[in-house]
C-alpha cells in the first residue's frame, strides 16, 4: 500500500522545521529538528484520518509525488 508524501523543511522565520502533507488538507506540523517534525506530523496524520472517519469525510488517495520523482 502506497503512503503519503511528507515534505520536511527549514522555516526561517518559525527558526525549526516544518512537515506537512499535501494530500491531507491543513496536514501539518512544527519541530525542533527534522525527525521531531516527522514524529508530529505522523501524529497529525493520525488524528487527521481519525476525525475524516468520525465525521464520514472522504480520505483522499496518496496521489503527491514531487517533480523529483515523476518521469518526463
Amino acid at each position: 500500500m502506497n503512503d503519503y508524501h511528507i515534505n520536511i523543511f527549514y522555516s526561517k522565520n518559525d527558526e525549526g522545521y516544518i512537515a506537512d502533507i499535501p494530500d491531507l488538507k491543513s496536514c501539518s506540523a512544527f519541530g525542533s529538528t527534522p525527525n521531531e517534525a516527522l514524529e508530529e506530523v505522523l501524529i497529525a496524520k493520525k488524528i487527521w484520518l481519525e476525525s475524516a472517519i468520525a465525521n464520514a469525510k472522504p480520505i483522499p488517495s496518496p496521489e503527491f509525488k514531487p517533480v523529483i520523482y515523476q518521469v518526463a
